[in-house]
């Protein structure tokens, strides 16, 4: 689990001084893996472009891009848009992490969902941000929000909202942006699968009254106990998928048997430089 240490350490923007010293935003360079940017970043500075964003009232949205999530880009140009007009596209995977140290970005951690979850929410109880649960099935948003209230006594909930499995319809859309307008959430939490969540934030962050929304997929059904998530020894040895596949055979054989073997075979290409893959410089 995440350290809590580490956290209360994290180097955190301060506050705007009232002399009027102009503020610098925090520069996050990115690692160009076949086409999209993912984010040279460890957990203490996501932790820190997101509150700055937040105390700034930036708005944003962050992406927690795993192999599939990237492959879903690599595959479909409008992902591949979405991811590289987030305010981070995270390092979620292993072999992220792996090719951003190979391109010499030794400070590169990974920044798994989940984990982030849970530093934010710690974070939250300090600063007073207040969160908005969007996703899940069969009260999931609900049982996550009173989850992490007695995981984290002091957290400010503002809401959730438990979505249909299609899009929205204009009535749904006008309840949803009135319940969020009504609280105005610094964090918006969408726990949808990917590529459908990275869809929703980029087209719903400008349509509602919220600061950043951050898709971290899975993290709502881990942290409300529905899977079980893999040892951390998997996760950091970049067997969490082979974990996730035992658990979930039916709905996961397709996703990796389609985007693993594909990924190593394109990465290797990039690396030999037998393939070039353009990546917007900004």
């Amino acid at each position: 689990m995440i350290d809590r240490k580490d956290i209360t350490n994290a180097l955190l923007p301060k506050p705007l001084s009232h002399s009027g010293s102009l503020h610098i935003p925090v520069k996050i360079d990115r690692v160009n893996v076949l086409g999209i940017g993912v984010s040279a970043i460890n957990m203490d500075t996501a932790l820190q472009v997101i509150v700055d964003a937040v105390r700034r009232r930036e708005k944003g949205y962050v992406c927690v891009t795993p192999v599939h999530g990237l492959m879903e880009g690599y595959d479909d140009e409008r992902v591949r848009k979405v991811l590289n007009g987030a305010l981070l596209c995270t390092p979620d995977g292993m072999p992220m992490v792996w090719i951003s140290r190979l391109a010499g970005r030794r400070e590169v951690r990974r920044v798994y969902g989940p984990d982030l979850m849970l530093a934010l929410c710690e974070l939250s109880c300090r600063e007073g941000f207040t969160h908005f649960f969007y996703g899940g099935a069969n009260g999931v948003a609900a049982k996550l929000s009173e989850t992490l209230r007695v995981r984290f006594p002091g957290l400010a909930v503002a809401g959730c909202y438990e979505p249909p499995f299609r899009p929205l319809t204009s009535s749904e859309e006008a309840e949803l942006a009135q319940r969020v307008s009504a609280h105005r959430p610094d964090i918006f939490w969408v726990g949808l699968s990917t590529p459908k969540q990275d869809l929703f934030m980029a087209e719903y962050l400008p349509k509602l009254d919220t600061t950043v929304m951050i898709g971290v997929g899975a993290a709502f059904d881990f942290h409300t106990h529905r899977i079980k998530q893999a040892p951390r020894w998997m996760q950091q040895s970049g067997l969490e998928w082979f974990f996730r596949l035992c658990q979930e055979p039916r709905r996961l054989w397709w996703r990796y048997l389609k985007h693993n073997p594909r990924f190593v075979f394109q990465i290797s290409l990039q690396a030999l430089r037998l393939k070039k893959f353009d990546m917007p410089s900004s």
